[in-house]
């Protein structure tokens, strides 16, 4: 993280270190908002949102763009290991998870079938799928 940002010429400050460590622990993308709440004073909101967009230019932080306008954001996949999401429309919690390789592979092969009916390239995909979680149900 410190090397990825020091090439780009961007100071791992204090305020940063704790966004990337909240994010770290969070089990799912995260608003600035929530992150503010389990932050606390510890970065203002102002320089919550600073740090957020530096991460997000370094690509260290990714951001998911929800219904409502609501964005969540979270560390990147070279960080935490690619990924899909699953997201309650009820309640709005976002889930991280990973499927078996085989079905992976599965992803990728309809993700290159459908980019290339498209003439598009693919370089990534994020699966995110709209329902209810468990406790809404």
């Amino acid at each position: 993280m410190e090397q990825r940002l020091r090439e780009r010429e961007i100071r791992y400050t204090s305020g940063r270190r704790v966004v990337v460590a909240a994010l770290a622990r969070a089990e799912g993308p995260r608003s600035a908002a929530e992150l503010s709440t389990e932050i606390g004073a510890a970065v203002p909101l102002s320089s919550l949102y600073r740090s957020l967009a530096v991460l997000e230019d370094a690509g260290v932080v990714v951001p998911h763009f929800g219904a409502r306008g609501l964005t969540r954001y979270e560390l990147a996949d070279w960080i935490t290991g690619h990924h899909h999401h699953l997201i309650c429309v009820a309640c709005g919690t976002v889930d991280d998870v990973e499927i078996l390789p085989e079905y992976e592979i599965k992803v990728n092969e309809l993700v290159d079938l459908i980019a290339q009916l498209a003439g598009f390239e693919p370089r990534a995909h994020d699966l995110e799928i709209e329902g209810r979680c468990a406790k809404c149900s």
